[in-house]
């Protein structure tokens, strides 16, 4: 989403994207049309178009804006590294074009390809447009995570280092402690996962944040995946839990899988492209997991508005939204919700 930004935030990042192109490209290459997006939890993104000789692309820069030693946001390093091992999978994701470096004096970050599409929930959930792609919607999600699935751990190994790899449960205890905002519904729920845990399964190369609001839709279908800020190595059912939680539903509660499609369909699909069955039942203890890893990532961002650090309204929200996502928790583990 883009609005009204400091214009002299404006022409500070087309200075450097014009050097940072021309080192890449070559003397003749140039920026124009930027537009800088007004909200992002962890990275700015910057829309330009890229010109070299008669040829002009459209491109992405996201730049690391988050900085924080508890924040669940992996480097802008490792997500580029990541994006250019899904793609080379053949997933649908922007194509990577280049990592930033010191010389460009743009911070950390990286570029790639931009893909037309729509993200905005609501718009995906009533826009008339969007009807085939939301018919289409839970059965696509379980193709594309049997996929992401089916890579080799072995291949992004870097992320063994993040506190989600080791123990996603007490990454976010770490979290929700360091905040020092407690909240009684979240202290009943991490006793409850606590005295639930599964049983351990094979490790898998996870999204992390991969739900309604992140995939990015056309009119037929999902188009590309994006912010892969989250990921990490851990169980194939957390990755259900987080989807089909009842937050990005957006109303739609009797359609678990981003408020357009069921668990049934989303199960189908993941099976018959290689990934193995899913037990429903096991997906309820990452589905509860979800909604305090979410509350957790509300209490950041308040965290951010009230510390003056990223004053945003939106952020300022999340203060609500926090109590909200306590309730829903509570519904839950009492078998009220799912």
């Amino acid at each position: 989403m883009t609005g009204v930004v400091d214009p002299s935030l404006v022409r500070n990042i087309a200075g450097r994207l014009n050097v940072a192109v021309k080192r890449r490209y070559g003397n003749a290459a140039s920026v124009e049309n930027i537009e800088v997006a007004t909200f992002g939890a962890s990275n700015r993104t910057v829309l330009f178009d890229l010109i070299d000789g008669q040829t002009r692309k459209r491109l992405v820069l996201r730049q690391e804006t988050l900085k924080s030693e508890v924040s669940p946001f992996i480097s802008t390093d490792f997500q580029y590294r990541i994006l250019q091992v899904v793609h080379r999978h053949g997933l649908p994701v922007p194509a990577p074009e280049f990592e930033l470096t010191p010389e460009d004096e743009l911070d950390n970050g990286f570029v790639v390809g931009f893909v037309e599409g729509e993200t905005l929930p609501k718009r995906l959930l009533v826009d008339s447009r969007f009807e085939p792609a939301r018919t289409r919607f839970a059965a696509q999600c379980g193709e594309i995570l049997a996929r992401l699935h089916n890579i080799e751990p072995g291949e992004v190994g870097f992320l063994e280092t993040t506190a989600d790899s080791r123990d996603p449960l007490s990454a976010q205890i770490m979290r929700y402690d360091s905040y020092g905002e407690y909240h009684p519904g979240l202290d009943i729920g991490i006793r409850w996962l606590e005295r639930h845990r599964p049983p351990d399964t094979p490790r898998r190369f996870l999204h992390g944040e991969f739900r309604n609001g992140n995939l990015m839709l056309g009119p037929a279908g999902i188009v590309a995946v994006l912010d892969w800020e989250c990921a990490h190595l851990g169980p194939a059912l957390e990755e259900f839990g987080w989807l089909c939680m009842r937050s990005w539903r957006y109303g739609q509660v009797d359609k678990p899988v981003g408020g357009m499609g069921q668990r049934a369909e989303l199960y189908a699909a993941y099976q018959a492209n290689g990934g193995a069955p899913v037990d429903d039942d096991a997906v309820r203890w990452w589905e509860v997991f979800a909604t305090l890893r979410w509350a957790v990532i509300n209490m950041m961002q308040v965290e951010g508005h009230t510390s003056g650090v990223r004053r945003s309204l939106p952020f300022a929200c999340c203060g609500r939204n926090t109590a909200m996502i306590e309730y829903d928790m509570l519904m839950m583990i009492d078998g009220r919700y799912r």
